[in-house]
């Protein structure tokens, strides 16, 4: 990783990709979803439990995660597993969560 972006001013495609990146991370599900996949590996139900949601809703966040980068799965006999794929993400979200935390005074 670079310590800022190359250009002053992003071009067209970096700027695309942003705006899609913060897009895919514009539903608090999704954020919780993976910010608990940064932490470690998990399963659908066990995703479902932690971020209060159905299985089936995770299951089509999960999938809109996988296909966007984020996230990658493996099988073992009849389970998936999910884990966390991209550092950048892990920033991004380090950032905005300590920036909402500021917001509601709970860090200072």
């Amino acid at each position: 990783m670079h310590p800022a972006p190359v250009h002053p001013v992003p071009d067209d495609e970096h700027a695309q990709i942003a705006a899609s990146t913060f897009r895919m991370l514009a539903d608090p599900t999704r954020v919780k979803l993976l910010w608990a996949l940064l932490q470690e590996e998990s399963s659908v139900n066990a995703l479902a439990e932690a971020v209060g949601a159905s299985p089936a809703a995770v299951s089509q966040h999960l999938a809109k995660l996988r296909l966007a980068g984020f996230v990658e799965s493996r099988r073992e006999g009849t389970y998936a597993y999910y884990r966390a794929s991209d550092a950048h993400v892990r920033r991004l979200l380090q950032e905005t969560l300590s920036h909402a935390e500021h917001v509601t005074g709970v860090a200072e």
